[in-house]
């Protein structure tokens, strides 16, 4: 094996040859010596040896070596390229590095591209792809797609797509867009909104900043609107009765399919998502649904909410064994399990799901057994609080870091609490109510890492055990639990500026305890639980916004003791929410239909 691979200190060695040897080749060229040709840019002269440029760039190459250039000319005139850009291309030539800035990228990665430098053409793409925010993105696409730099172009789009309301908004770039170039941003499936009329009004936006020139493309541009998932109220008064379109002969067949579309929604109750005017996008984020208690057992059920297509989708793996009572955290692209019980077993044990490759892996496990476990995220650890360990109700917690995959035992709780809840603010560990053995609790209190303490805050104003508690805007919201007597519907809000707790106004639709809770869309989402007869399987959340609670689709298994979770841009979305079809064929299928449509609005 020795024979057959060099050693790596073989192969440190051959590198800081290389190295030596391109330190040796520069400090000739910088003192004239043994140059073979000279660089002649807008009168000023550089020294070098062909062989170095020849092997950083096709150009070079081509110029020194090929038919159609004297091979024993000495001076080479090169056109079109500043003597700093030339200094900078001839000094990478021989060191391997250029110094990249905000003020040179631009004419750097232009002159590296004419002559064919591809490391200090990737070096300006990497640069500037750090540097993509809602204000430049829109130049950085226009930019990376004139001189086609693919990769650079994907990730400036990519960004687009995923803060296309930010950038509408923000950017006075936008509107230098062709019409190709916006095109293929709105018609993507992964476009980040929330609903379909903000690219209606990007669209408007777009056309009045050049009314003259652009309106004739509404016709190419509103088919791209997901129309027929619009309110009907809006789209009846702002996008039928909009003068632009009613103006345009082509748009209507398009206003007529959508009327169709809309119609079948509406009489169905379902989404036909091979129709492009009804496809949904595929959402920047989804919600896990993960384990709980159904029926008379555990599950190991996973299910995933599409919030752009109001559905769940049942991704269960069918390798991981069944948990209900356990806590989940979503942390570094991996969905951590931690505790719970099997109906026989309470576990310290802790699984962590990579939702890329779909596989299941061990991490280490808390130093207790904790079932109805309270789980936290802050500042890149897992905190793992209270809970039940099968002889005792714990005030213990735990923290654990994924870089050296090891537990620490942090403070104690000022209570023992199990079927409590806890999430994290502005630095801060908080954890609510739950169930200390003997009676539910009213108590909260909150841990901070720089002092490893916990300190107690205000109470709530209702005991909850099972209750669910997130962070959803400045605040802390308590949501449902079970009193001792019956299952809650109301939440309160715990305001840490003034350590005080106030009652949400409207109450949830379904009381229930045991149930998942999170934050996702600026929407505050309870799924599932226990409503004090029966395992329940609806969803509805809340916007603090409208300060009304709304229903979403029912998941696809009843369950109880259940934890979820948030999951951000998976690069693999589409196994994780309802099929679409592909846009292609249903555009195809729309212009037949309107091809063979005579009907005037």
């Amino acid at each position: 094996m020795e024979k057959m691979f060099p050693s790596a200190k073989v192969q440190r060695c051959n590198i800081e040859q290389e190295m030596s040897a391109m330190t040796v080749f520069h400090e000739l060229r910088l003192e004239g010596k043994l140059c073979d040709a000279i660089i002649k840019v807008n009168g000023v002269e550089f020294n070098v040896h062909r062989i170095i440029l020849c092997g950083c760039s096709f150009y070079f190459c081509a110029l020194f070596s090929s038919g159609w250039s004297d091979t024993k000319k000495h001076i080479y005139n090169i056109p079109g390229v500043s003597p700093e850009m030339m200094r900078l291309i001839i000094e990478y030539a021989y060191t391997c590095s250029v110094p990249v800035t905000e003020d040179n990228v631009e004419c750097l990665l232009v002159a590296a591209d004419q002559f064919n430098v591809m490391g200090i053409v990737r070096a300006c793409c990497s640069f500037l792809e750090n540097k993509l925010c809602v204000e430049n993105c829109i130049g950085i696409y226009r930019f990376a797609d004139f001189y086609c730099c693919s990769e650079l172009r994907q990730h400036a789009r990519l960004f687009i797509l995923q803060h296309f309301e930010e950038v509408v908004h923000t950017s006075e770039e936008f509107l230098d867009l062709d019409v190709l170039q916006f095109c293929d941003i709105i018609e993507k499936d992964n476009l980040n909104i929330k609903q379909e009329n903000v690219v209606f009004e990007a669209i408007l936006q777009w056309i009045a900043h050049a009314p003259t020139t652009r309106k004739h493309h509404i016709s190419v541009l509103l088919p791209k609107v997901r129309l027929a998932s619009m309110d009907i109220n809006y789209f009846m008064n702002n996008v039928k009765n909009n003068e632009i379109v009613r103006d345009s002969k082509e748009c209507k067949p398009i206003i007529i399919n959508t009327l169709k579309a809309m119609y079948d929604l509406n009489l169905n109750d379902t989404h036909n998502f091979q129709s492009p005017l009804t496809h949904p996008r595929l959402p920047n984020a989804i919600l896990l649904a993960i384990g709980g208690w159904s029926g008379s057992s555990p599950t190991n059920g996973i299910e995933a909410y599409d919030a752009r297509a109001d559905c769940w989708v049942n991704v269960t793996v069918e390798e991981e064994s069944p948990r209900a009572y356990h806590g989940t955290a979503y942390l570094n692209g991996f969905i951590y399990c931690i505790g719970g019980f099997d109906s026989m077993e309470y576990f310290s044990t802790v699984r962590k799901f990579n939702p890329v490759t779909r596989t299941w892996h061990q991490a280490a496990p808390m130093h207790s057994r904790r079932c109805y476990v309270s789980v936290a995220v802050l500042d890149g650890f897992i905190y793992a609080m209270g809970g039940y360990d099968g002889y005792v109700r714990l005030n213990t917690a735990e923290r654990y870091e994924p870089e050296t995959n090891l537990w620490t035992v942090i403070s104690p709780m000022h209570q023992q609490r199990s079927d409590a809840s806890a999430t994290s603010l502005h630095g801060k560990v908080y954890i609510c109510g739950g169930f200390n053995g003997n009676e539910c609790l009213f108590t909260a209190e909150y841990y901070s890492p720089d002092t490893n303490q916990w300190t107690l805050i205000a109470p709530m104003r209702s005991r909850r055990s099972g209750v669910g508690v997130i962070a959803y805007g400045e605040h802390v919201y308590a949501v449902g639990g079970f009193d001792g007597v019956n299952r809650l519907r109301n939440a309160e809000i715990y305001n840490p500026v003034t350590n005080s707790w106030h009652i949400v106004p409207v109450p949830m639709f379904t009381p229930r305890s045991n149930f998942g809770i999170e934050v996702m869309d600026g929407l505050l989402f309870v799924v599932g639980g226990f409503n004090g007869f029966a395992t329940i399987f609806n969803v509805e959340y809340y916007n603090h916004s409208t300060n009304k609670w709304c229903e979403a689709h029912d998941m696809g298994i009843f369950r109880s003791a259940l934890s979820c979770c948030v999951v951000p841009s998976l690069p693999n979305i589409t196994e994780y929410v309802a099929p679409r079809h592909t846009l292609q064929n249903s555009q195809k299928e729309l212009k037949q239909s309107m091809s063979k449509d005579i009907l005037s609005v």
